[in-house]
């Protein structure tokens, strides 16, 4: 499923800024002034909310962020700008105003909220300040590969602004994903997606969806109001649906625990944002979303999912392909695995054989993580002749990845891998015995090399030569 490339996306949130303030505490008792519970107060953090988390979830992807938006000149919005400057997020694009910093105060018994407090001003921005902050972004859109509009209906995306950035990131070729709020959708039009829930789009299209058949009419219908690109609609436990040229398909969601649901959908669109700027298809993509959000969902509070998480929540069986990743998603998996003793081997594995199988399955033993790095095309070309490989790189990788002994696949346009061993820096590096007294290739960055003794009669080489030396015999 994951076959982002190396590209890292640069992506704009412009939305509203929150803060999410968490309130801990225990109940043992009712209050003698008003039959309410009294909470015992434990402990108490802020969180980023709002726009804010879907920057923070699009930073723990690896995303380069920037966050528009505007914040009251207070010591909540002082907070909110220094913690996003220290996940290293831009906020030159946040302007101070007079109105409060938005804060939703939760308070949690055991877990389980119990009440919340909101703190908020949203009444429309001025056209003063519309203007200030386009002019700011006027001349920037075309630096992202998309564009998140964030709307929590908190004032910000009057419908004016909200037309003239869409308008504006469009003529930029730039993918404009849109979170929705409210029931006049006629703003959003142009966009590339828009990510409602049910609820939602059922409320912008007066349609009330009980199944397929009404989920599909008012996402036509939205894809027209809209004129969208592509309209998908979340779905909480049934996943995500996605309507594209009159098709609909589903994605199916792949959560393991539920323990908060707060900020879901700030994952969902910021992922998808992601996937999409990395070369994903809507369908992959959406799985890909998926699977964030079911990272997510297990954790308390607006929380964010990184990529290795990710990658390590695929790897555990819901997607067998997510074992071959990129070398992005291999540097994003490698702080998951800080603990595992990793192995790596390296090879062009063109015409998998039982010399291949023993070899893989004995390193496999050295350690807990088995990373194989696999030779390009372009790489056994150079290395081997222009008539080699016979199995392409996607072919061979799959093939290497249907193995239970190995673990991730990693493939490398290099002659040799040694950028990938610098990277990985293994427990043990493991080659062949015919590099017994030769020098290893990145054997520096190892703890230890170990070398296994292949099955003799057995390589890729003396198969394909007798393939191609084999001519039978045909009787008429």
């Amino acid at each position: 499923m994951l076959r982002l490339h190396n590209k890292t996306p640069r992506i704009l949130v412009i939305g509203d800024l929150m803060v999410d303030h968490y309130i801990w505490g225990s109940c043992n008792r009712i209050s003698p002034e008003a039959p309410v519970q009294v909470v015992n107060v434990k402990t108490e953090s802020n969180r980023l909310g709002g726009a804010c988390n879907v920057g923070a979830n699009l930073n723990a992807l690896g995303a380069r962020v920037s966050m528009c938006g505007i914040i009251g000149d207070d010591s909540l919005g002082k907070w909110l700008v220094g913690e996003l400057d220290r996940l290293g997020i831009d906020v030159s694009y946040i302007i101070p105003t007079n109105r409060p910093t938005t804060q939703k105060s939760r308070i949690l018994i055991s877990h389980q909220q119990v009440l919340r407090v909101d703190r908020e001003e949203s009444t429309p921005i001025t056209p003063q300040l519309e203007d200030e902050l386009f002019e700011l972004l006027c001349h920037k859109l075309h630096n992202f590969d998309a564009i998140i509009v964030s709307d929590y209906a908190k004032g910000l995306l009057t419908p004016s602004f909200t037309k003239r950035i869409i308008s504006l990131a469009r003529s930029c070729n730039r993918l404009v994903l849109v979170d929705p709020k409210g029931s006049d959708y006629a703003k959003y039009k142009n966009a590339t997606l828009l990510t409602p829930n049910k609820l939602e789009a059922s409320l912008a299209t007066q349609i009330q969806i009980t199944d397929d058949t009404s989920l599909k009419a008012a996402m036509k219908k939205l894809q027209a109001l809209c004129k969208l690109d592509i309209c998908l609609v979340t779905l909480s436990e049934d996943g995500i649906a996605i309507l594209r040229d009159d098709s609909l398909v589903k994605s199916p969601t792949i959560a393991k625990e539920v323990y908060d649901v707060t900020g879901a959908g700030d994952t969902v669109i910021a992922a998808l944002a992601f996937g999409l700027s990395s070369g994903l298809d809507i369908y992959q993509a959406s799985d890909f979303a998926n699977a964030a959000a079911a990272v997510v969902i297990g954790k308390i509070g607006s929380a964010s999912a990184s990529l290795s998480e990710i990658i390590s929540f695929l790897h555990d069986g819901v997607y067998a392909d997510s074992k071959v990743i990129s070398q992005q998603e291999l540097h994003a998996l490698l702080k998951s695995l800080h603990e595992k003793k990793i192995i790596f081997t390296n090879g062009c594995f063109d015409i998998l054989h039982a010399g291949h199988i023993s070899y893989l399955q004995k390193a496999r033993e050295l350690g807990d993580v088995l990373i194989v790095g696999l030779n390009s095309d372009s790489s056994v070309k150079r290395l081997k002749g222009e008539s080699r490989p016979i199995i392409p790189q996607e072919d061979r990788a799959a093939v290497l990845a249907g193995l239970e002994c190995v673990d991730f696949v990693v493939i490398f346009e290099e002659d040799t891998p040694l950028e990938l061993i610098k990277l990985i820096k293994p427990a043990v590096l493991v080659k062949g015995a015919d590099y017994t007294g030769k020098e290893v290739v990145g054997s520096e960055f190892a703890k230890e090399v170990k070398l296994i003794e292949f099955v003799q009669g057995r390589s890729s080489t003396s198969i394909i030569e007798k393939i191609r030396s084999h001519t039978p015999s045909h009787k008429e």
